[in-house]
């Protein structure tokens, strides 16, 4: 039966007394010498670097955690610059997650400095870092002991998140950051992140049961954002930008080899980069360019997404 005839007399009198209960909890609190932190009731402000790892943050804090992205749709981390909107913002949030994307590189030490009261959290704590495509083996990085000062510092390939297992990590390095701020909903945390764990797992074990008939397949990318989803499912990716450098005439001519050689006819790309070298390729090799992006926020989907078309690719 539905109740049209309200009576906001009644409300009124509720929620005065709900106050006066608050007030009342408060005092005794005060009295008995409760930490103000176990009656927290605001909503704990966070700042991230890119949409996925926002996404991770939402999943371990739910309903207590408010997520602010910098880099939002559509941008690259690459050429990115805070907006004076969004410095200003800083100063409400209480703590950074940082995963190690370039414009980090240039932008924490001055957030850090301008905000000294903001928490800054490196969420590759844990995670042993593949280098970059121009780097030697040697320049390998590992974060296994305690948080950075600056959470963009480092030259390790910073696309962790495209692995849900090493989001396992990121999500238990969220997860203990969260309990310290705000202890007093622990339990939910920790609930959360178990949930949010069994869903990677679903994800990481339906991946695999795709990709496992293209053991050792190569694809080719325009930017190599794929490294580490490559190294989990046992892919080989092959890269048109080198560091941050489009190709010339003469590593184009090779990368049209190799693509021929290998059989490669689809070439991957991000919405954020520019498609005219992959379409050069492409056209080349009688094949076709194909968008995926990894900054996606809607993350099981996008990365099982991927995982299909890259199956339907290597055909």
């Amino acid at each position: 039966m539905r109740v049209t005839n309200v009576n906001k007399t009644s409300i009124v009198r509720f929620r005065v007394r709900l106050g006066i209960q608050r007030v009342v909890s408060l005092a005794l609190c005060s009295l008995l010498g409760i930490s103000s932190v176990t009656v927290r009731a605001e909503t704990l402000q966070a700042f991230v670097s890119v949409l996925p790892l926002k996404h991770f943050v939402e999943r371990v804090g739910g309903k207590h955690v408010r997520v602010a992205v910098m880099v939002g749709p559509g941008q690259s981390p690459h050429t990115f610059e805070p907006s004076p909107k969004q410095m200003v913002e800083l100063a409400a949030a209480e703590v950074y997650f940082a995963i190690g994307v370039p414009f980090e590189d240039v932008w924490m030490e001055r957030i850090a400095a301008d905000h000294p009261a903001l928490r800054v959290v490196d969420v590759r704590k844990g995670i042993t870092l593949r280098p970059l495509e121009a780097e030697a083996p040697a320049h390998r990085h590992s974060y296994p002991e305690e948080e950075k000062s600056h959470g963009g510092a480092g030259r390790g390939d910073p696309h962790i998140w495209t692995d849900p297992r090493r989001v396992e990590i990121i999500a238990d390095n969220i997860r203990e950051t969260l309990m310290a701020l705000d202890p007093a909903h622990h339990a939910e945390y920790e609930s959360n992140y178990t949930e949010f764990v069994a869903e990677l797992e679903r994800l990481d074990k339906a991946i695999r049961r795709l990709l496992k008939p293209k053991q050792a397949r190569r694809f080719m990318v325009f930017h190599p954002a794929w490294s580490y989803f490559a190294e989990a499912y046992g892919l080989q990716q092959i890269s048109i930008e080198i560091a941050g450098k489009e190709p010339g005439a003469r590593q184009l001519a090779k990368l049209v080899d190799t693509a021929k050689a290998q059989g490669i006819r689809v070439i991957f790309v991000q919405t954020q980069f520019s498609r005219r070298n992959a379409e050069t390729v492409a056209r080349a090799i009688g094949g076709r360019v194909i968008a995926v992006d990894p900054l996606a926020e809607n993350y099981t989907e996008n990365l099982l997404f991927v995982a299909e078309t890259f199956a339907e690719a290597m055909q």
